[in-house]
């Protein structure tokens, strides 16, 4: 047995020790924050791809997290997996939002499995065996995907043009969708798996942002690809959130979300910690006791989505309406509790560098996210109102 999977069966062992243990879990997700927090600023600053945080992370079995223990991985549960993220975000978000993209892909195709449906297992195995890194495209596609799908003997040949594909340059497999339109059915949305490797793929090194600088989430084009049928993992209709489509926001946001709760968390530590000369003025105090209801609140609605979801979730629109939720009080609450530690913290935070000045600019990633909060709203609105809300 090689080196890595000796250490993959060693962790599966220490999950099974920390399960129901949350502060345990935390712990062991918190021994990787040095190497996390050395490189952090530095990343920020070149504004170039973690990549040796990141595969400091994979060399220690963390992109098995997700995986079934019966197939090598450590069979972390959905909330489990959050509990790791968020703590993995506190050091360096960058690296635990890219990290995200593969945990929460996995952890679909791990319901998938457990379903029994094509293709799961294979991919699961070569997630282990081969060490392969999942890359989700969905946060920009969604409902209406950017590229088409042409239909050819034993397959379909794909152009399109992506964005937002963090952790590119680490990727071996993009879990994309492309539009097709079918001459039955009408325009439908089909689910792929597309290879890195293919000539006809191509990273553009064009990420360049505010925040959240070192997720290299950076545009992929795909030039008349061809993907095999067994490589079509849903077809569905276009423009809507249906039941498959349930399953995947529910599981990809209940992870993403604790990336940005752990970055909030962090804004938190360090503007607490920055306050002790000033603890005895009645201003701080109330700054100090707004930022951690704001936190406290939004850790609540986390925790509450987290159990609807539960551990091997079934379609449905509630469950959504619950992450979405979640989502936008992270995202609000966040950013308000980033802008609060700043002034905490006073001018030393305003400089580059400062994990806070890092954490301000980071938290504002998640509006970027679907459902963006307004629409969060309108789509709540809808569904206690009785009324459609499967169109997006």
């Amino acid at each position: 047995m090689s080196g890595y999977l000796v250490r993959l069966s060693y962790l599966m062992t220490v999950m099974m020790e920390m399960t129901d243990n949350d502060a345990a879990l935390r712990d062991w997700a918190a021994g990787f924050g040095p190497v996390l927090a050395a490189n952090a600023a530095r990343y920020d600053a070149e504004g170039r791809w973690a990549q040796e945080s990141y595969e400091h992370l994979r060399e220690n079995g963390v992109l098995g997290l997700a995986m079934p223990t019966e197939l090598g991985g450590m069979g972390a549960t959905i909330r489990q997996t959050s509990i790791v993220q968020c703590e993995l975000a506190k050091y360096c978000a960058s690296t635990a939002l890219a990290l995200s993209m593969h945990q929460h892909v996995t952890a679909f195709t791990a319901w998938r499995y457990r379903r029994e449906m094509p293709g799961a297992e294979a991919t699961l195995r070569r997630v282990v065996e081969d060490r392969i890194v999942l890359v989700s495209t969905g946060g920009a596609d969604f409902t209406c995907p950017r590229g088409n799908a042409l239909k050819v003997a034993g397959g379909y040949r794909v152009t399109g043009r992506k964005i937002f594909a963090s952790q590119a340059p680490a990727g071996t497999m993009m879990s994309t969708m492309f539009a097709f339109d079918d001459p039955e059915q009408g325009r439908r949305v089909l689910n792929m798996a597309v290879p890195f490797a293919d000539p006809g793929v191509t990273i553009h090194d064009n990420w360049n942002s505010m925040g959240m600088r070192a997720t290299a989430s950076n545009d992929v084009s795909i030039d008349d690809v061809f993907v095999p049928d067994e490589r079509v993992t849903a077809n569905r209709p276009y423009g809507v959130v249906d039941p498959p489509l349930q399953i995947i926001v529910s599981i990809a946001f209940s992870i993403v979300n604790g990336v940005y709760l752990g970055v909030a968390e962090s804004a938190a530590e360090h503007a607490i910690a920055a306050a002790g000369g000033k603890a005895d003025d009645p201003m701080v105090q109330r700054q100090v006791g707004l930022m951690t209801h704001k936190l406290r609140v939004a850790t609540w609605a986390h925790d509450g989505a987290l159990s609807v979801v539960g551990d091997d979730p079934s379609p449905s629109v509630e469950m959504v309406v619950a992450v979405m939720a979640a989502k936008r009080e992270i995202t609000t609450a966040g950013i308000e509790i980033c802008d609060i530690a700043m002034e905490i913290a006073g001018g030393a935070a305003f400089f580059k560098g400062s994990p806070i000045e890092r954490a301000y600019r980071d938290i504002r990633g998640a509006k970027f996210h679907p459902f963006a909060p307004e629409a969060t709203l309108t789509h709540a609105g809808r569904f206690a109102l009785g009324l459609p809300c499967d169109e997006m």
